[in-house]
């Protein structure tokens, strides 16, 4: 490498960023990238396995060699050219950044401060020699890594993390799918108001100024006497069509037993039980109900109204603590440890009055319709007249939430459920959770729904865990 473009920044990147997310390569617009020879190493050790780590290297390393096919010694060192960017931005003037690989020994500058050479201390050098041998250009380092970046600023060399891959710029702006109407909301669009009533449920047509940031399926509400609930359905040339909801707080309007608490839970039952709504999200802290509204839907919907086959419920095995090991048995006996929450409700929703009996003929029934499958084994699979529960969705990076909602058949019903605040996959956080992908993704689809749980009705001992701890 001899020089760099002129006024372009040089990113220097990190392994993690490429086992992160194999096409960053192509995302720097008109800026150059830098890739150290640990990089290349690293990415040889990490490309063994089935994990999506080791995927993501054996891809990143397909990039690499079809854009260096045909390249020679000296074109290579050059620079070779990026394509445009895969979001189709390109860069300034139509500007492309090229790609530098280190093919020469770099001065080691790192101070007595940084001992050994272990692969950060190793790219963290490569920059600081970089910063000297290119003192026109901006060197930076994009890493996932908070430490490699902490050192990188204790040495003067600018880091920045890895911020393409997020869906949004704040998890304050995912989108909640609820909205409060204003108290004056019927006074400001009753001009236009329609009404009427259709196979038992009404409906109102309206148009106004509130109405044009209106997603399909948002759930509306007014506060006070005058207040009710209502779903937006679709928008026409006329307005909007907004549905007053069901009401499953009563108990004669009760889902396999169960009754939603709050006004979240009665629109999160009102999507779960509508067979046009073919994906919905439930986002919520600890003890909102999430699993236990998807789980009484689907029973309800399979068992009393046979509208699926059966319930097929899955979640990513991502332990908390330590690793329990290998497990032996089937893979739906493998996977038993992991589905502790589906356990735990199923006791909920299969409490009968026929004592011991009856619930063993209960439970007997309940495992001939509610399956347990592991992530690992989803690709190629088509899943017809299914209904499927995502438990855990937030660990799912957005790569994998495409490949599992894509098994989708026709008839098949996908929940996916989790709490972003509780992510316990490596390198992923709120912003870049397949979960808030698939959020921000399926709001404009008008066969999806989604609702955000704002209460937790566990407990008072789990509400007061979840406000103090």
């Amino acid at each position: 490498m001899n020089q760099t473009s002129e006024g372009r920044r040089l990113f220097v990147l990190d392994t993690n960023v490429l086992m992160h997310d194999p096409t960053s390569i192509f995302r720097f617009h008109e800026h150059d990238i830098f890739l150290p020879m640990m990089v290349l190493e690293e990415l040889d050790r990490g490309k063994k396995g089935m994990s999506e780590v080791a995927r993501n290297a054996r891809q990143t390393s397909r990039f690499l060699d079809e854009l260096m096919h045909g390249a020679s010694k000296e074109a290579i060192d050059a620079g070779l050219p990026l394509p445009a960017p895969v979001n189709g931005k390109q860069g300034e003037k139509g500007q492309r950044g090229r790609l530098f690989f280190q093919t020469e020994h770099l001065p080691d500058l790192l101070p007595e401060s940084l001992p050994g050479n272990t692969p950060d201390n190793n790219i963290l050098g490569t920059a600081l020699a970089l910063q000297k041998k290119f003192r026109e250009s901006e060197v930076t380092v994009v890493s996932k890594d908070i430490n490699l970046r902490i050192k990188a600023a204790l040495l003067g060399i600018h880091a920045e993390d890895y911020y393409n891959d997020q869906v949004l710029d704040d998890v304050s702006l995912l989108y909640h799918g609820m909205e409060a109407l204003p108290a004056d909301f019927w006074d400001t669009h009753t001009r236009d108001l329609a009404s009427w009533k259709e196979q038992g449920k009404t409906y109102y047509r309206v148009d106004g100024p509130d109405t044009h940031h209106w997603f399909p399926n948002q759930c509306l509400y007014m506060e006070g006497d005058d207040g009710f609930e209502a779903i937006v359905r679709k928008r026409d040339a006329d307005g909007i069509c907004i549905e007053l909801v069901e009401d499953y707080r009563g108990a004669k309007q009760s889902v396999w037993g169960i009754n939603a608490r709050n006004r979240e839970q009665n629109y999160a039952l009102n999507m779960l039980m509508d067979p046009q709504l073919d994906f919905v999200t439930l986002l919520g802290n600890a003890g909102t109900g999430k699993t236990l509204l998807a789980l009484a839907a689907g029973l309800a919907q399979t068992l009393d109204r046979n509208l699926y086959r059966d319930i097929i419920m899955t979640r990513v095995t991502v332990p908390v603590g330590e690793d329990i090991g290998f497990l032996p048995g089937t893979e739906e006996e493998k996977m038993t440890p992991w589905m502790g929450a589906l356990t735990d409700n199923l006791e909920v929703l299969t409490q009968t009055e026929g004592g011991e009996w009856g619930r063993a003929v209960t439970d007997e029934l309940l495992r001939s319709r509610v399956h347990i499958h592991s992530l690992n084994f989803m690709r190629g699979r088509t899943f017809l007249n299914k209904y499927i529960i995502l438990d855990e969705a937030q660990n799912l990076t957005p790569k994998q939430i495409k490949t599992l909602v894509t098994r989708a058949g026709p008839g098949t019903k996908i929940v996916c459920i989790g709490n972003i605040a509780q992510i316990d996959t490596p390198y992923l956080i709120e912003t870049t959770s397949g979960l808030t992908y698939a959020v921000d993704r399926f709001k404009e689809w008008e066969h999806s729904g989604h609702i955000t749980l704002l209460r937790g009705e566990r407990s008072r001992l789990a509400d007061f865990a979840s406000a103090n701890l």
